[in-house]
């Protein structure tokens, strides 16, 4: 049997080189034109929330998944390097508060040291209805659980005890039928360590958001308090010895980079409305408070929207209830819009009052109802970003997976029968991985990242179908087919994420065309 386990990883792997390395050449093919990409006329990308290709997809037929990892590939280790005797409880309970079934702590003790179903009837029984609580998933506290890619202190490093090894079987959601239809890429990743926040500003930009002279701001005491490796967080002296004893408390659990240049790398709220910081008492309405601890000042960095723009290629951003945000009036139930999950609040180039706000940043709609009418209308932007509410999204803590995973699977019925489909691209995936395991390493790039692998089904006529994808890929892809289709200038953080890549002694990104047929009429 392990003869077998090492020979089916070894297949797997040889394959993921092959068709990294044709990704890696279909990117330097150049234009559109020389490669049948202009075929391609509308490009659509669907951003989740927070999982890891593990959590769902790690029973997947014909991926690297969970029947690729032995024993010791999954085993977690203690903040001292010491392998656990078992997982610590799930402190505070799998559950929500007010959530059915509810599985508080004690049925959570004693777990064995590797990974578990969240849904297995004989265990926690948990469906992919019932939203489990939040984990960590943050830029310091990332890289501390992958530890230089033996992802083996994901419990030390979390405050979720046992949960980040849990996973689903994910044959019950209606997008594992999808990937099965079109592609289900297996070696894509999140494109920076942490959260929803910086990953956002990587899918539009490939970028790291900026706090100039954060030490003089209203947010200095943000600043992480960091060990000399400029990736391990300080621990306070009263933090447990062990996992097993509760999560770790640090010195200074904060949201920007210790300087000489200042970076946020956890969450901060945008400067204009919607935003979670509120305006200034006498203030402009449409700005949040600049003298809030939590307020991120306006970014500067040239984005894809502003090559489209300046390209006059038509572009949108449709966020679920951007709209109802703006009003500010109460919804039963609450869409729960978040705020940080849309990166272009975040840039003086889409300020309140400009030309680019006002044509690119367009509202979803409750349930994303104004999207749908887009599509099915014929009437979607050359590249379109779509971002589900809240509620929709599938992020623990507040939201289910099958609820927005049915979403998902509805706008993609109503893709296929769009007037644009027949020469659409669609990109489902996540925006990282919520601080859930996963057994593949992360590749060696730069001070950023990439994170750790997460879900992407590509969707298209010309997609090759029932198709897995090794391509080595990560969030900026997007960016790259996008560019590639187009015939855009490269934005530096590409260039420098390839450099990045290349120098650890890996290889640059695909684009994704090596998940099509382009051949194909």
């Amino acid at each position: 049997m392990k003869n077998r386990q090492v020979l089916r990883r070894a297949v797997i792997a040889l394959g993921a080189v092959a068709c990294s390395l044709a990704g890696a050449k279909a990117a330097e093919d150049g234009p559109a034109s020389s490669s049948g990409l202009e075929k391609i006329e509308t490009i659509v990308v669907i951003y989740a929330e927070n999982r890891s290709f593990d959590n769902l997809y790690g029973h997947f037929p014909g991926a690297n998944g969970l029947a690729n990892v032995t024993p010791e590939m999954a085993r977690q280790t203690d903040r001292d390097g010491s392998v656990l005797k078992e997982l610590p409880p799930i402190w505070g309970g799998l559950t929500p508060p007010n959530f059915s079934p509810a599985v508080g702590q004690a049925a959570t003790e004693h777990l064995p040291n590797g990974f578990f179903a969240i849904d297995d009837s004989k265990g926690l029984n948990t469906p992919l209805s019932t939203p489990t609580r939040d984990l960590w998933h943050l830029f310091y506290q990332n890289q501390m659980q992958i530890n230089g890619g033996k992802n083996d202190r994901f419990v030390a490093y979390g405050n979720a005890g046992a949960l980040p090894m849990g996973y689903y079987d994910g044959s019950k959601l209606p997008l594992w039928e999808v990937a099965k239809k079109y592609v289900l890429a297996d070696n894509f990743f999140m494109a920076a360590f942490g959260g929803s926040f910086v990953n956002h500003f990587y899918l539009i930009c490939s970028c790291e958001p900026r706090y100039p002279s954060a030490d003089k701001s209203p947010a200095k005491g943000l600043i992480a308090a960091v060990e000399s490796d400029g990736v391990t967080l300080k621990l306070a002296p009263d933090s447990p010895k062990s996992a097993l004893d509760g999560p770790p408390i640090f010195v200074n659990n904060g949201t920007i980079t210790p300087g000489p240049d200042f970076y946020a790398v956890n969450t901060m709220q945008p400067p204009y409305q919607p935003s979670g910081v509120k305006p200034a008492s006498g203030g402009d309405p449409a700005y949040a408070n600049p003298g809030a601890e939590t307020r991120l000042p306006p970014q500067q960095d040239t984005t894809i929207g502003d090559l489209l723009h300046d390209k006059k290629i038509d572009w949108a951003w449709y966020a679920g209830a951007w709209g109802a945000a703006l009003d500010g009036k109460p919804i039963n139930p609450s869409p729960n819009f978040q705020f940080h999950h849309q990166p272009f609040n975040y840039f003086a180039a889409y300020a309140p009052g400009t030309e680019k706000r006002a044509k690119h940043l367009l509202d979803g709609g409750i349930n994303g109802d104004l999207f749908i009418q887009a599509i099915d209308a014929g009437t979607l932007p050359a590249v379109t970003f779509y971002k589900p509410q809240g509620s929709l999204n599938e992020h623990p803590g507040y939201a289910e997976v099958l609820a927005g995973d049915r979403h998902i699977a509805e706008i993609v019925e109503h893709l296929e029968k769009s007037p644009q489909w027949a020469h659409m691209f669609v990109l489902i995936t996540y925006d990282e991985n919520g601080g859930f395991w996963d057994h593949v390493a992360p590749p060696k790039a730069d001070r950023w990242g990439p994170g750790n692998r997460i879900p992407a089904i590509i969707v298209s006529p010309y997609a090759k179908k029932g198709f897995v994808d090794h391509t080595l890929y990560d969030t900026t892809s997007a960016l790259r087919l996008i560019t590639r289709r187009f015939n855009l200038p490269v934005l530096d953080g590409l260039k420098e994420r390839d450099a990045a890549l290349e120098a650890a002694g890996g290889q640059k990104l695909g684009d994704m065309t090596g998940a099509l047929d382009l051949a194909a009429p």
